[in-house]
């Protein structure tokens, strides 16, 4: 029966035989003997690919089909049968019949650039105009539009999202329109952003009980742009950032790049472009970390690849002009391939000082608003005034490049974090190594050469980490070796005392010995090794912590991100506090016994920066002012709790909530005396509540509102309890603006913690890569390498030597190989075979031997 009635669908569908005008029976509709509408000038679909199943309710995207008639080399198929269609004998007929049983042709897209003219508004809804008006508003934004419980694409918009989503699109009234529930905001923004889009939500900005009771009674609800989202602020971004597992290691750097094109003399020229100054500020949004720089590039580009291939950026900000070589080399990375984000910007206005002032008046404002929120954050305008000075400091093209990332950081409200929450660091240090672009490649330090993946590649051999925070900070480790040989050694000694920790461990617990005496007395001490792979392992388990207390810098962490974050912390540094660090004695009785103290000086230090107790002591304070229960159930209304003065509007409006509830509850006291029932309670059926039950025969005032009804009851809302819901609505949507509005004061005074606990984070990423490095030297039986002094001669002497990642996809086939240069004696070798003999692969090997040498890790040496 199915097949049946598809095929006569699908004939009622297809295009009638022609037969004389005079013949044509009048049409069956009643509706037709009025006068048809005017035709509409017939407009052809859009190029929406997304494949759909037929269904009636569907009949206005087949019907905008039906009425384009494109000439196609292929006949036309049903949508239902997939047999083909008989031609139209008579299109203009097929057409009149369109227009008076289906509904008229789809109309145009909404475009970004229509301004709509003055005969235009009375063709748009409330609804509509208010999405034109904010489309002309944000031109290179794909808008989401909250409508109900569902977010709306229109326009362009929706064919975008049709293509890249994979939902369906239709025409609603004058635009395509295609729709998401709210629910799924998460993922679709991620899938939007990650096709290189820039992202906007619009929310409703007023709730329906708000709304009732202000002067928009009549109007439709209010809306405004809430977020922005790029792949740079994803991370960072309120109520999306932070819930994507698998993505957290990746780097979401905003790069933003400047030049002056110099001649051959070193000057600066306005033609040519072989020759350039490079600006450079890398900000990774989501850690509060900023690289800047300014450095002299060739007409290959090498040093602007090197940097950019270091950061692995995922937004791109170009200002303009740039010269055709750096565009053409930035526009390659942010190929097609790579969904790297480009965007331009005018360097104009920062001409004659005017990239200073832009930095130095943010500067400026940030330190006097929070010397007018609070008197104790004194310390914190300190260190922003010590900022500015570093500010000032910097070179003229990374100040430019500066300036234009804040202003484009603006848009997203996240400025702030170049202000007082972001850690600068230089690109030319003293104590680290820049490699080049080609370093990077032929050594295959990041990706391999094969498919681009990390897997088979230097970091991928060395990542041994267990935190998404430390995998990153292993990342810069090994694209920037150290050149400092006091670093090098504090290094090299912290990763030496865990995997001898590791090599001597025989349980959880080890056995510190008396000092002196006859006494037998012992303690029991917990193992470096087993303590720092336990703190770790549950670290990895836990939220990135990282990022999470720079989410909640910028104010947009929930509070149960906010809670996990913190108690994360805590229950770290609690762990660390075991090892004793600080104490060097304990008197047990009459015996002072010798508590075993790590050795090295850098694994002290920063145990003792992860289980400060000013940050344990915060993070219990901060911990103390909230509701757990609420905050994982999202409440935001009991989620403060008040002490001693705090938060006196919260106070007043659950007061005021308190009373609403009771003189409703209040009510049922009237009734009882009405109806001469003491027993008469007030009841909640499919969640409505407050209703008063009363028996069928019951005589009730005729302003009481039926609800539902039974055999032998009624339910009914009397006008006064109307009334009081209605109050009680709107005391509980203020409690919770209010509320909103004190969580969001409460993540501001976190600003006056967060570099403690920045510090402290980032003292947990460093352990965890030297705890990652000590387990790559015990599983490979490397060894430490020994450095020469400065008054030797330079030499490199490895003793069967292995290549690092062959070693480990060959296993044990790989032969080791001896390599002696002294500068004295054989300062040169000259290396050869036959092809694939291994020439290559052995020069890589010494070079990867030494890098791994100043990036502290022992060498691949048996």
């Amino acid at each position: 029966m199915g097949k049946q009635k598809q095929q006569v669908i699908s004939r009622f569908f297809a295009s009638k035989p022609k037969i004389p005008a005079a013949s044509t029976p009048p049409p069956s509709n009643p509706s037709s003997h009025s006068s048809p509408p005017p035709p509409k000038p017939v407009i052809s679909s859009p190029n929406v690919k997304t494949t759909v199943s037929f269904s009636p309710s569907k009949r206005k995207l087949l019907s905008s089909h039906l009425a384009s008639t494109p000439k196609r080399l292929k006949p036309t198929l049903s949508p239902h049968t997939q047999n083909p269609v008989p031609p139209q004998s008579n299109p203009s007929l097929h057409q009149k019949f369109l227009q008076k049983l289906l509904e008229p042709p789809s109309p145009p897209l909404l475009e970004s650039s229509i301004e709509p003219s003055e005969s235009d508004h009375k063709k748009y809804t409330p609804l509509e105009q208010q999405v034109v008006d904010l489309k002309n508003k944000y031109r290179d934004v794909l808008l989401m539009v909250e409508v109900g419980y569902r977010f709306r694409f229109f326009g362009k918009d929706a064919e975008i999202a049709a293509k890249v989503l994979g939902i369906y699109a239709h025409v609603d009234r004058n635009f395509l329109t295609a729709s998401v529930p709210t629910f799924r905001l998460n993922v679709y923004v991620r899938s939007l952003v990650s096709a290189g889009y820039k992202v906007g939500v619009v929310k409703q900005t007023e709730t329906a009980a708000i709304k009732a009771h202000g002067s928009n009674r009549v109007g439709p609800f209010g809306r405004g742009l809430s977020a922005l989202y790029t792949k740079a602020t994803l991370e960072a971004a309120e109520d999306v950032g932070g819930k994507e597992e698998g993505c957290g290691a990746e780097s979401n750097y905003l790069v933003s790049v400047v030049e002056k094109v110099l001649d051959v003399s070193g000057s600066v020229s306005n033609f040519g472009g072989a020759n350039v100054r490079i600006g450079i500020v890398g900000v990774e949004i989501s850690t509060g970390d900023v690289v800047y720089g300014e450095f002299d590039d060739g007409v290959m580009r090498s040093g602007l690849e090197a940097v950019v291939l270091s950061l692995a950026p995922a937004e791109l900000l170009l200002g303009q002009p740039l010269s055709k070589q750096t565009e053409k080399l930035l526009m390659a990375y942010a190929g097609p391939a790579s969904n790297v984000r480009l965007e331009h910007a005018s360097c104009d206005c920062f001409k004659d000082g005017g990239a200073l002032e832009d930095v130095m008046s943010l500067y400026e404002k940030m330190v006097e608003d929070n010397l007018a929120d609070n008197v104790n954050q004194l310390a914190e305008a300190t260190e922003q005034r010590n900022s500015i000075q570093g500010v000032l400091n910097m070179p003229d093209l990374a100040l430019q490049a500066l300036a234009l990332t804040i202003r484009h950081l603006k848009q997203f409200g996240f400025e702030r974090i170049l202000c007082c929450g972001a850690s600068f660091r230089s690109l030319s240090s003293r104590v680290e190594m820049n490699l080049s672009a080609n370093t990077l490649q032929q050594l295959e330090i990041l990706r391999n050469n094969s498919d681009g993946s990390e897997t088979g590649s230097l970091l991928g051999v060395m990542n041994h980490t267990l935190t998404t925070y430390g995998s990153r900070l292993l990342r810069h480790w090994v694209t920037h070796p150290l050149c400092d040989r006091n670093m090098i050694t504090a290094r090299l000694d912290a990763v030496s005392e865990i995997a001898l920790s590791m090599g001597s461990y025989k349980g959880s617990q080890s056995i510190v010995e008396i000092e002196g005496g006859d006494s037998d007395a012992t303690i029991m001490k917990p193992e470096l090794s087993c303590l720092l792979s336990s703190v770790l392992t549950f670290l990895g388990r836990s939220p990135d912590i990282q990022r999470g207390i720079t989410r909640i810098f910028h104010r947009t962490a929930t509070p149960s991100e906010f809670i996990a974050v913190i108690q994360a912390i805590l229950s770290a540094g609690k762990q660390l506090k075991r090892l004793h660090i600080n104490e060097e004695y304990e008197d047990y009785g009459c015996n002072k016994i010798g508590v075993a103290i790590v050795q090295s000086a850098l694994l002290r230090r920063l145990i003792l920066t992860a289980s400060s107790s000013k940050v344990l002591g915060n993070a219990v304070k901060l911990l103390s002012t909230l509701n757990k229960e609420a905050a994982d159930k999202g409440d935001f209304t009991d989620l403060i709790i008040i002490s001693k003065d705090q938060f006196p509007e919260v106070a007043r409006a659950r007061k005021a909530l308190q009373l609403a509830k009771e003189k409703l509850d209040n009510l049922i006291g009237l009734y009882r005396k009405q109806f001469r029932n003491h027993k008469l309670e007030f009841t909640c059926v499919s969640g409505t509540t407050h209703l008063v039950e009363l028996s069928i025969d019951a005589k009730v005032p005729s302003n009481w509102v039926k609800v539902s009804s039974t055999k032998k009851t009624v339910r009914y809302h009397p006008p006064e309890v109307l009334t009081a819901l209605d109050q009680l609505r709107l005391a509980n949507e203020e409690l919770t603006i209010i509320c909103r509005a004190a969580w969001g004061s409460f993540l501001m005074e976190f600003g006056e913690y967060y570099m403690d606990f920045q510090a402290a984070v980032q003292a947990l990423a460093t352990l965890d890569c030297l705890h990652s490095l000590a387990i790559l030297s015990k599983n490979k039986n490397y060894v430490r390498p020994i450095f020469m002094e400065d008054n030797r001669p330079v030499q490199i002497q490895i003793h069967a030597g292995r290549h690092p990642v062959l070693e480990t996809i060959l296993q044990d086939n790989f032969v080791p190989n001896d390599t002696i240069l002294h500068a004295d004696r054989e300062y040169c070798q000259i290396v050869t075979g036959p092809n694939m003999g291994g020439k290559s692969c052995y020069i890589r090997q010494v070079a990867l031997i030494a890098m791994m040498a100043q990036q502290n890790q022992p060498l691949c040496l048996s």
